[in-house]
């Protein structure tokens, strides 16, 4: 697909399948371009990201989903997409509908099981068709149903957003300047409040701790630093704040649930 013709991710391809008959609507795209706007549209939306990492903002939260990964957003729910990623490569899958269980109502970020990928390889020869043969619509209809079975939710992937706005500077400081240890005075002084109610209401808002909000935001930052696949491990250690690859590996492992794995 050509540049001109290469639109706002979720936009031009809702419209479009939006324009057919079709219960569910296949569109793989290598190198996506985005128009970063908060949007909505009709369709339940299941997004795969095959290469790079991409940013989903929905509602209070922010949601990291990096290569290997699924995200499922309800229809009808208001988000906007970015990526810094060099290369982005996604596979969607549109739903008009989905079987009436509350996992379908709720977003859900996980990374994809080897059987699901192998799903969405085989589902990419129906790659923005108009129309649905019987096998499509069998086949991807299974693939639907099995989602709640695939999900092995990851909630760290999640940044919480405060609503409170005495705290948004707080939160911008602290993704600006990450790689630094902050000082809890004049983080309350940006927020114009004590640092004992800064604590108690940043915790109350986000449901953790400043200390484990930026612990949060150097590991997603992590992520972002294997995708390029230009560091080792120890050199992304010390460029987002760590003072040895241990501690870092340590700090991963407890948001992740896994170890770090470099991509050179």
């Amino acid at each position: 697909m050509q540049n001109d013709n290469r639109k706002s991710l979720e936009g031009s391809q809702d419209k479009y399948a939006a324009d057919t008959l079709t219960d569910t609507y296949v569109w793989y795209e290598g190198n996506w371009r985005h128009e970063e706007y908060k949007h909505t549209h009709q369709r339940y939306q299941l997004t795969f990201v095959e290469e790079g990492y991409q940013y989903f903002y929905i509602g209070q939260k922010i949601y990291l989903v990096p290569q290997n990964h699924v995200i499922w957003i309800p229809s009808g729910l208001a988000h906007r997409a970015a990526s810094e990623a060099k290369t982005v490569n996604l596979m969607l899958v549109l739903f008009k509908s989905v079987p009436n269980e509350g996992f379908y109502e709720q977003v859900h970020v996980f990374p994809a099981p080897a059987v699901l990928k192998e799903m969405l390889l085989y589902a990419s020869k129906w790659n923005k068709l108009v129309t649905e043969d019987e096998e499509q619509a069998l086949f991807l209809k299974a693939m639907l149903k099995s989602l709640p079975y695939f999900c092995n939710e990851n909630n760290a992937l999640q940044i919480p957003v405060p609503a409170d706005i005495r705290l948004i500077p707080v939160c911008n400081y602290i993704n600006a300047n990450y790689q630094y240890n902050f000082d809890s005075d004049e983080l309350a002084d940006m927020a114009k409040m004590s640092v004992r109610s800064l604590q108690r209401i940043f915790k109350k808002e986000t449901g953790i701790t400043l200390q484990k909000y930026m612990q949060l935001i150097r590991i997603l930052k992590s992520i972002e630093l294997m995708d390029i696949k230009q560091y080792t491990l120890s050199q992304i250690a010390f460029k987002i704040g760590y003072k040895s690859l241990s501690a870092f590996t340590s700090s991963y492992f407890a948001v992740m649930k896994s170890k770090p794995k470099s991509r050179n």
